[in-house]
């Protein structure tokens, strides 16, 4: 496989990867990593050497964690369920099926059906949703930054 063939299935996995921190269903912090890799890998990592690419894996785990911790808060802090933890996990892949739109809110909905069924309280359950909704959209913006950044250290390497 040529250099060129590999640079444009690095920047390929990159995009994907930046596309996979709003869609669930593609792991986006680590195919931004493995772009990365293998664009420091093409040039034996010469340009883009271990130091670099050891921050860019630290920030990818640090990326990974928080997509977990993030929603959890949200959803602790408003002292939802089991089952509403569980209903915006379903409400997460449902949304994958419906577009940009179901990402975004169909974690909200899972987690307030899920709290509903547990207690039977429509306001707790608005409340629950909201905050888990809120921690999802806290760790994506972060998972955002921290993808950026992983992007930028390797792009600094590379030009330097």
């Amino acid at each position: 496989m040529t250099d060129s063939l590999l640079w444009l299935l690095s920047i390929a996995l990159i995009l994907v990867g930046l596309a996979g921190i709003v869609l669930p269903a593609l792991p986006g912090t680590i195919l931004v990593l493995a772009g990365i890799v293998l664009g420091a890998w093409i040039d034996d990592f010469t340009r883009v050497g271990w130091f670099a690419v050891a921050a860019v894996t630290v920030l990818a785990v640090i990326a990974w964690a928080m997509d977990y911790v993030a929603a959890m808060l949200g959803a602790k802090r408003a002292g939802a369920s089991r089952q509403a933890i569980i209903g915006a996990a379903i409400g997460t892949v449902a949304g994958i099926f419906m577009g940009i739109v179901g990402v975004l809110f169909m974690p909200l909905v899972g987690a307030a059906a899920g709290e509903y069924l547990a207690r039977r309280d429509q306001n707790k359950a608005v409340r629950v949703g909201i905050a888990t909704w809120l921690g999802l959209m806290a760790g994506m913006l972060a998972k955002f930054v921290l993808a950026f950044m992983m992007i930028g250290i390797f792009g600094v390497a590379l030009l330097v």
